[in-house]
């Protein structure tokens, strides 16, 4: 059990107008940390109001604070709010029914919560008690001091503005958004001498304006590192999703100079979905975006450098050295390196789609999208499992929600307990053998025409949001002229680079390739970028564990 380091103890509060329910948390709470930290519970929001007032002139600290969300007068989140002016290094966690998830996602933007945690939590050593340790962690390791938030003024519908609420939300960047065309919004502006014609702008905590901010731009001012520290490493992981930070903590941890360069966000496709449920050792399941900060920080806590928004075009075999170019021209050299780009999704090619791009029209499941999607009726496209948990979380808050499928049913590409979720929501249909044909609109998505598949018919239908989850296109372009990849672009490696037995054209080497490495000695590839890999996280992350251990190899033998 973590001990708090400040000489006086440190409080834990927790809020709950069920005084059963306030008690139990409380004594669980206790008995896990009651050595190091002070519990305090409240049973209303403004009774905990006025506890860490009085914590505030008293000159206590305050680390962790559980609100729940469904309370009288004042909810958890209105609570949360406002206790973030008192205590905002505070870390904050929303204790909600299954029914209220959408509250919670909502949340993260509005009080920026750190988690968000399922009733009942027994047994509390496997759903409470990590969940409060990694939070004491995270809050030991910070300075405690009041943390101001990232200012966002964009226009509802601009698909820059969405891009970067996107990007800073994926990055778990805290930030606050005003509507452009709303009173704060207005006065922001005027602030910066900017105008409503060039959004959106960006105002960091120094008080730094940026307008129209390009990714490494505002990266590089929101904290995110961006430079490598130094210029050769043992490992170089190219793509931050699941087989990219496995790799990344399986490099660090086993004493690797390793460094991971993602061009985006960390997490990739994986960190987009608002669930997965049929990742080992989640019975409740575990949002992307949950699981990707969690992978971070691990893989930062033993050593990994991670760069973001930093786009690598270049790969070439300097003698030992396998160096790494980036897009603005600089580069970094190590002795091995793992490709983990992941997959994007591919576009839809239907005419109005490209123009109406962040406008109604999202690739992925855009979650700082889906709180505008309440009571409407939304559509997504695909059928495989990205799209069936799209489906399933924007079902909770939206009217109703149209899964459109090319095939007979989902069933061939789509898990099984999926399936079974979406046949017994209410509010979604699947319709099969259906594309998209058009999509309509001027400044935004209006409409949708829609295509069946077999017989040609059409319908147009009124729609403004449109998720889309097609296809898996490797982002492996670049690699072009270096390192084999199949007729689809996927990276071939160990046998499948030898299917006569024969070594790879240029190959030196006395052995064959090991199993993940390319046709390049010392670059091996892991996750969905490999050419017949499984497509799931689980397989990523093993693969990139994996990748490690034959970089070991490699090293060993080089």
């Amino acid at each position: 059990m973590a001990q708090a380091t400040d000489a006086a103890r440190t409080v834990i509060l927790t809020v709950d107008d069920d005084p059963g329910v306030s008690r139990a948390i409380a004594r669980d709470l206790r008995r896990r940390y009651g050595g190091g930290y002070r519990v305090v519970r409240a049973e209303s929001g403004e009774s905990a109001l006025d506890a860490l007032r009085e914590l505030k002139l008293r000159g206590d600290l305050v680390a962790v604070i559980l609100a729940d969300y469904r309370m009288p007068q004042m909810n958890g989140i209105e609570f949360l709010e406002q206790a973030l002016a008192v205590y905002p290094g505070a870390r904050r966690v929303l204790l909600t029914a299954y029914a209220d998830t959408n509250a919670a996602i909502d949340a993260i933007n509005v009080v920026d919560l750190d988690h968000y945690l399922l009733k009942p939590w027994d047994p509390p050593e496997e759903k409470l008690y990590p969940v409060v340790d990694d939070l004491l962690t995270a809050w030991r390791s910070s300075d405690h001091r009041p943390v101001a938030a990232t200012k966002v003024v964009g226009h509802r519908w601009s698909a820059r503005s969405s891009s970067v609420r996107e990007f800073l939300a994926r990055n778990q960047v805290p930030y606050r958004w005003y509507s452009s065309d709303e009173p704060e919004g207005r006065r922001l502006l005027a602030a910066a001498g900017a105008d409503d014609r060039r959004l959106p702008l960006v105002i960091t905590p120094d008080g730094t304006a940026l307008v129209e901010p390009d990714a490494p731009g505002l990266a590089a001012h929101v904290g995110l590192a961006t430079t490598p520290a130094a210029d050769f490493y043992d490992l170089v992981v190219i793509g931050g999703g699941p087989a990219g930070l496995g790799a990344a903590v399986y490099g660090a941890s086993e004493g690797l100079r390793t460094v991971l360069v993602e061009r985006s966000a960390t997490g990739g496709q994986a960190g987009q979905s608002s669930r997965i449920e049929n990742y080992l050792g989640f019975p409740d399941g575990v949002s992307g975006g949950q699981l990707t900060e969690r992978a971070r920080r691990q893989a930062s806590r033993f050593g990994a450098e991670i760069l973001t928004a930093r786009e690598v075009t270049g790969l070439e075999a300097n003698g030992a050295a396998r160096v790494v170019r980036f897009s603005d021209g600089t580069e970094v050299a190590a002795h091995s390196v793992i490709l983990a780009t992941g997959v994007s999704y591919r576009q839809l090619p239907a005419p109005g789609c490209e123009d109406l791009t962040g406008r109604g029209v999202y690739y992925g499941s855009s979650l700082t999208e889906a709180s505008s999607c309440e009571d409407q009726d939304v559509y997504v496209v695909g059928g495989a499992n990205s799209a069936g948990q799209a489906a399933v979380f924007l079902a909770r808050g939206a009217k109703s929600v149209t899964l459109l499928v090319r095939g007979e049913s989902p069933a061939a590409t789509m898990s099984y307990y999926l399936i079974q979720q979406i046949e017994e929501a209410p509010n979604i249909t699947v319709r099969p053998r259906t594309v998209v044909d058009a999509a309509h609109g001027a400044e935004h998505l209006e409409r949708l025409t829609l295509r069946d598949a077999v017989t040609g018919g059409t319908e147009v239908v009124d729609a403004q949001w449109l998720f889309v989850f097609i296809g898996a296109a490797p982002l492996t372009d670049w690699l072009d002229g270096t390192v084999l990849r199949d007729e689809h672009g996927f990276i071939l490696a160990g046998p499948d680079l030898t299917p006569d037995g024969r070594p790879p054209a240029a190959w030196d080497l006395d052995r064959p390739p090991y199993h993940l490495e390319t046709n390049v000695p010392g670059v091996f590839v892991a996750g969905d970028a490999r050419a017949r890999s499984a497509k799931r996280v689980a397989s990523a992350v093993g693969e990139g564990a994996m990748a490690v251990m034959l970089v070991h190899r490699y090293l060993e033998q080089s």
